[in-house]
């Protein structure tokens, strides 16, 4: 029988992480080099070093790619970038974290921040997904737990509920939540496991308006049975379970790190 270090461990694999710079994903990227991945980081441009830095400081290597997720030019030619750059790479473990937030009444929703929105956080999902998917498939099914890869998208619970003020971005995390279920369809029979994580409320940059906001904030902190708002620290776990061998049975799951909401 597997040994629990053996199936929490990702030596020897790759990972291509999206949204790696800060908050969550950069703390599930550290995760990832914490069990023994190399990552391959996708930014829009290699000025912020902080994240590679941090890898290398583990001992796992790291390498930045440029790509613009707003761009479905930019971002259809990632992967043949990488694997012309690095020709005997092999990508197991795709982890999908870019993502943006637009907030205006829905009556006054721009199209522009709407198309925006829906790119960065679906379709380039979708593009690597894809992509990247089709790289895996190629590959043998011999990593632990009988597997080709990995891929982790990062849904929210606006994947189950409306919000307010964004609209783009529930439309937008409903359909990752979907497309996961639907990748999960094809490619789970074929040793390619497709999960989700949906994070709650978690005090990043991203919910600054939120906490800001202090009727806002009041009322979500009480609704949170743990009784805080989540940290980026609290997904490491979660997304190496879902990168690893642990969970080589597990597919076509959205995993909540939010402290009991959606159960209460």
């Amino acid at each position: 029988m597997t040994s629990v270090q053996h199936l929490f461990s990702l030596e020897g694999q790759t990972a291509l992480v999206t949204g790696g710079t800060r908050g969550i994903g950069q703390a599930m990227t550290l995760a990832l080099a914490e069990a023994g991945a190399d990552i391959l980081l996708v930014q829009r441009d290699t000025s912020n070093q902080s994240t590679k830095e941090a890898i290398e400081a583990l001992g796992r290597r790291a390498t930045i790619y440029a790509a613009d997720l707003s761009s479905p030019a930019s971002v259809a030619a990632l992967l043949p970038s990488i694997l012309k750059s690095e020709p005997n790479t092999r990508i197991s473990i795709l982890l999908n974290c870019g993502g943006i937030q637009k907030r205006h009444p829905s009556h006054q929703f721009p199209t522009e921040d709407w198309d925006a929105v829906i790119q960065v956080n679906l379709n380039a999902v979708f593009t690597l997904a894809r992509d990247v998917g089709a790289h895996m498939l190629a590959q043998p099914a011999d990593l632990p737990g009988g597997r080709r890869g990995s891929i982790i998208n990062i849904a929210s619970l606006l994947s189950f509920q409306g919000g307010l003020t964004v609209p783009a971005y529930a439309a937008s995390k409903g359909g990752v939540a979907q497309l996961t279920k639907a990748l999960s369809n094809e490619w789970a029979g074929k040793g390619l496991t497709v999960n989700g994580i949906a994070p709650g409320y978690i005090a990043t940059e991203m919910n600054t308006a939120l906490m800001e906001d202090k009727d806002r904030a009041t009322s979500i902190l009480a609704r949170i049975p743990a009784g805080r708002w989540g940290r980026p620290e609290d997904f490491k776990g979660a997304v190496v379970f879902l990168a690893a061998a642990a969970s080589a049975y597990v597919s076509g799951e959205i995993l909540t790190v939010d402290g009991g909401w959606m159960g209460r």
